[in-house]
């Protein structure tokens, strides 16, 4: 099966996957209005851990219109742009593409279904740190692997041949049996890590765990987390919590995605992080007090971050 491919969103998350799948083949579109002209000339550069090419001949646009309907869309942008796609993803759909999403938090696959068909949409769950250093370049630090599934629904047929493409494209990838379940198990990550980033004054992972007090509060962030999951029906066990943590202490000093989007002022996903859970799980049942402090004192310093002194480093990592 050969796929054309649109990107939307090429921030890190964006290129990097756009990128792999072009370098190995695969017919791929980037809308990619801001850094068009740098990157027509210059190319996209993956480097880092186990990478290093360069994607000479980029597909790139500064509209979906000039792209034209596509087999797969890569949803990409924060999901506080997601409004924007009501617009930008139309001229990229005929009867048959699929919308996948490589978001994160909840309700962005619930979005897409509401504005283009329930049918048409799967998500990935993208467990990698990355950081666009330039126009033109994405630095990979660790891992790389995605897991794929459905929208409300069993694997299907077209969900292997997604994964198979991003196979092909050198990126270990495999399919899920319940997409819902594994958002869950990324939030036990997301949640504590991105946010106490923040609240503790802008530090990176390592100085979050070397911190006996913010350590204890990691750990009781995870376990709410895991507490709302199975609250909501999704059988997440306890283990998640240890296993994330092993996971964080060999990255070494990391700084989570929302922490960048703060100190470059961008919009914060403080939402699909941390406000869709919470309300999903006390909806539930669940009595998360860690997490409702953690989500009012996000709320309460804004839906940006702290200034723009920060992005001339263009930071935009994922995990």
């Amino acid at each position: 099966m050969s796929l054309r491919i649109a990107v939307v969103g090429s921030g890190a998350i964006g290129s990097y996957y756009g990128a792999k799948l072009a370098y190995a083949g695969s017919d791929v579109h980037f809308l990619m209005r801001g850094d068009l002209s740098e990157v027509h000339h210059a190319g996209l550069y993956v480097r880092g851990k186990g990478e290093n090419f360069r994607l000479a001949e980029v597909n790139c646009y500064n509209s979906t219109k000039e792209i034209g309907p596509c087999d797969l869309v890569l949803i990409a942008v924060k999901a506080t742009s997601n409004t924007d796609l009501v617009d930008l993803v139309p001229p990229l759909l005929h009867r048959r593409t699929m919308l996948l999403t490589l978001q994160n938090g909840l309700g962005n696959e619930e979005f897409l279904a509401e504005h283009f068909g329930a049918k048409r949409v799967l998500g990935a769950i993208c467990f990698i740190c990355l950081s666009r250093t330039s126009s033109t370049e994405v630095e990979r630090y660790d891992y790389g692997h995605i897991k794929i599934g459905e929208h409300g629904r069993a694997p299907q047929l077209r969900t292997q041949e997604v994964a198979g493409e991003f196979t092909r494209g050198g990126v270990q990838c495999s399919v899920v049996e319940n997409l819902a379940l594994e958002r869950w198990r990324k939030l036990v990550w997301n949640i504590p890590f991105n946010g106490l980033s923040i609240l503790a004054g802008g530090i990176d992972t390592a100085a979050i765990l070397r911190d006996e007090d913010l350590r204890r509060t990691t750990l009781g962030l995870m376990e709410e987390v895991i507490e709302a999951a199975n609250k909501c029906g999704y059988r997440l066990e306890r283990s998640a919590a240890s296993q994330q943590m092993k996971r964080t202490e060999t990255i070494g000093p990391y700084k989570p995605s929302t922490l960048l989007d703060w100190e470059a002022g961008r919009p914060l996903e403080i939402d699909p992080i941390w406000g869709e859970p919470l309300r999903r799980a006390t909806a539930a049942g669940a009595n998360l007090p860690r997490l409702e402090i953690v989500y009012t004192l996000l709320k309460s310093r804004g839906e940006t971050g702290r200034g723009k002194e920060s992005a001339a480093k263009m930071g935009n990592r994922s995990s």
